[in-house]
């Protein structure tokens, strides 16, 4: 399983850095994604890095804000997440990918393993 951690209560226009961490293998072997899930909606892709560090994705809401990356010697990954909106409030979770990093794999939530989500709310 995947543990996401890091998130918080934040003002709209802020920051936050979340972390995820495996528990019993190593992420390097992986493509590891973030999804977000809001009460009432659809749980949401929208972020995937590849294994190798060499490709990364975003979903159209969250371009240009959020910024995943990983560090395999410390078996990590991070999003970090600036100009944050109300609109991002939501559950986010890391999970493995089962196919390439690629828009597809987000639009199609092509998710694997994930483990316990952390809550980032966006509010004045």
């Amino acid at each position: 399983q995947l543990q996401a951690s890091g998130g918080g209560l934040v003002q709209p226009g802020g920051s936050l850095r979340l972390s995820c961490a495996p528990s019993g293998f190593n992420l390097e072997d992986y493509t590891i994604g973030w999804f977000r899930q809001a009460p009432g909606k659809e749980r949401e892709g929208i972020s995937c890095i590849a294994s190798d560090n060499r490709r990364t994705q975003y979903a159209d809401s969250v371009k240009g804000r959020f910024t995943i990356s990983r560090d395999n010697t410390k078996n990590m990954v991070y999003l970090q997440m600036n100009n944050l909106q109300p609109e991002d409030t939501a559950v986010y979770s890391c999970t493995t990918v089962v196919i390439n990093c690629n828009d597809y794999a987000l639009r199609n939530r092509a998710f694997g393993s994930w483990g316990q989500g952390t809550l980032v709310t966006v509010s004045s």
